[in-house]
């Protein structure tokens, strides 16, 4: 493959690795230059195992959706943390699977790392055609409910933000 490698040939991961630096990090001048060393570095050094740049379509609509699921992210936190205190036999653990409108690898894979970045349920596997999404959660009681609420709280979103689709 010989094509010109480009400096900058992620900007929307770069962006993002820069931002999960800091957050998991403090905030100082030495860890914003060395996150942004590396935001540069990774996506110029696998540039050639990944040539398509990630197309963010609404701006907006993905820094609303880190907000949602950062929020998620705490508010689960606490619910897993009062259900395994509590008694166990009041959990109903189950998988089940998300079918997928979205069609993106990259998608899927946000789609896949919010769930299971969301305490309380894990992405376990993707399909192999890659129409369902195989998700096991620790406290499920309707199963077509918690598939709605991932649908439209987090696949819908995606969808508009990475894959532009006409509606």
């Amino acid at each position: 493959m010989s094509h010109k490698k480009r400096i900058i040939p992620h900007p929307v991961l770069s962006l993002l690795m820069l931002i999960t630096w800091m957050v998991l990090n403090s905030f100082s001048p030495g860890h914003f230059l060395l996150g942004t060393f590396l935001a540069l570095l990774i996506p110029y050094l696998v540039q050639d195992f990944w040539p398509n740049a990630v197309k963010v379509h609404k701006p907006l609509h993905l820094i609303w959706y880190i907000i949602k699921v950062t929020g998620d992210i705490m508010v689960a936190n606490f619910v897993v943390a009062k259900q395994i205190l509590g008694p166990s036999d009041k959990l109903n653990a189950a998988f089940f699977d998300i079918p997928l409108e979205i069609e993106n690898d990259f998608t899927i894979s946000v789609l896949a790392g919010t769930i299971s970045l969301t305490p309380g349920t894990v992405s376990a596997d993707l399909s192999p055609d890659r129409k369902r999404l195989i998700v096991h959660a620790l406290n499920v009681n309707d199963i077509e409910a918690e598939i709605n609420l991932i649908k439209q709280r987090y696949e819908q979103p995606l969808k508009e933000i990475f894959e532009c689709y006409p509606q």
